[in-house]
């Protein structure tokens, strides 16, 4: 036994709520109510209410799914129509009724095609009308009568409870475009001429459903990084007691702008950028800012001095700090807005086990968008 045949509100591999199973429901038992009285009142002689089998599975597809091509106005009302003509004239000139049935419902799919009114239905239509063996004027009365109530039905009914009917692509809300999608319109294009059957899916419908797969598959597990995944290991720090000169030298071979300054427990006190250095040597002047630089780097040899000699007289000693164990997401702000570039990592003990860069913050977004 299928198990996923009995899952109550299994519809193509998803759950649909209970509620959207009693909105389809009510509206296609309207959608026939309305239809059936409709064509008594029009029509009184037509027999059996003036509704025929096919119009319950019209009712389907413009209730339960109004989102399907196959749906829509003009593939309901032409479909249902143009078969049931395809269907009357089979019966009249194929003369065999075991040749006019195959034919009517071949035929009647060819002239959706080419006419791009597809309607399932429309099958079941040009059957019946073969098989009854019934005049062109079938297809007006009770079939093109009988269709266009339930469209209008339909449109009333789906606007109502909060469905577009005829269907319009919805606006494409901008979480779902904060990444940029992987593969363009042509990709897709060529995708479904490979595939080359007949998708209950619109192309537009399809193209933002794959994009907002993707943009849930980025935010997931951009959303499960944490510091310890992202930050830059081992970290190089210095003593507050480290000179200028070998912090700066530092900061040159490594190719870093901050080194976290530590205590002897290596718990932070601070940090020291090159904008600390900058500050010091008054970069306000351009104008012999070298040589400002490189007399404050270089040690003076003097025991008492104004000027600074090691990394803990000029760092910051307000830092920016995150636990191994915080998520990345919430340090975007941080380097986005506030302008931060360095944020030391802490373990538990508060001793720094890592440095988290933009530079690293870009590669964990780059990543993650090339695995989404």
């Amino acid at each position: 036994m299928a198990h996923g045949f009995w899952t109550t509100g299994l519809v193509a591999g998803g759950r649909v709520s209970s509620r959207e199973i009693g909105r389809a429901a009510l509206g296609s038992a309207v959608g026939i109510l309305v239809a059936s009285l409709v064509a008594h009142a029009l029509a009184p002689g037509l027999p059996a209410l003036g509704l025929i089998a096919p119009m319950g599975a019209t009712a389907v597809l413009v209730f339960a799914v109004p989102a399907s091509p196959l749906a829509q106005p003009w593939p309901a009302v032409a479909g249902n129509t143009v078969s049931a003509l395809v269907g009357a004239l089979c019966a009249r000139y194929a003369g065999d009724l075991g040749l006019a049935a195959p034919l009517a419902v071949g035929l009647a799919i060819a002239a959706m095609f080419a006419l791009r009114c597809l309607h399932p239905p429309g099958g079941a239509t040009a059957l019946l009308a073969a098989l009854s063996g019934v005049g062109p004027g079938f297809a007006l009365s009770p079939v093109l009568m009988d269709t266009l109530v339930i469209v209008l039905v339909g449109v009333a009914y789906n606007r109502l409870t909060g469905r577009a009917y005829p269907h319009t692509l919805a606006l494409r809300p901008a979480a779902a475009t904060a990444t940029p999608a992987r593969f363009s319109a042509a990709d897709l294009d060529a995708a479904l001429a490979h595939y080359d059957q007949v998708l209950d899916i619109s192309r537009q419908d399809l193209e933002q459903l794959l994009q907002f797969a993707e943009a849930a598959a980025y935010e997931r597990k951009f959303g499960e990084l944490r510091c310890r995944d992202v930050m830059s290991t081992p970290p190089l720090t210095v003593p507050f007691g480290c000179t200028l000169e070998e912090a700066w030298r530092l900061m040159r071979e490594r190719r870093i702008k901050a080194l976290p300054v530590v205590d002897r427990a290596q718990r932070i006190v601070g940090i020291v950028t090159v904008a600390d250095f900058m500050k010091h040597a008054d970069f306000a002047s351009i104008d012999g800012l070298g040589a400002r630089l490189r007399s404050l780097i270089r040690a003076s040899g003097l025991t008492h001095d104004d000027k600074p000699h090691v990394v803990g007289q000029i760092m910051t000693r307000q830092v920016r700090i995150a636990s191994a164990d915080r998520y990345i997401s919430e340090l975007l702000p941080l380097f986005s807005e506030a302008g931060h570039h360095h944020i030391p990592v802490l373990n538990e003990e508060r001793r720094v086990v890592g440095v988290i860069t933009q530079s690293d913050l870009i590669r964990a977004l780059h990543r993650t968008v090339r695995s989404a």
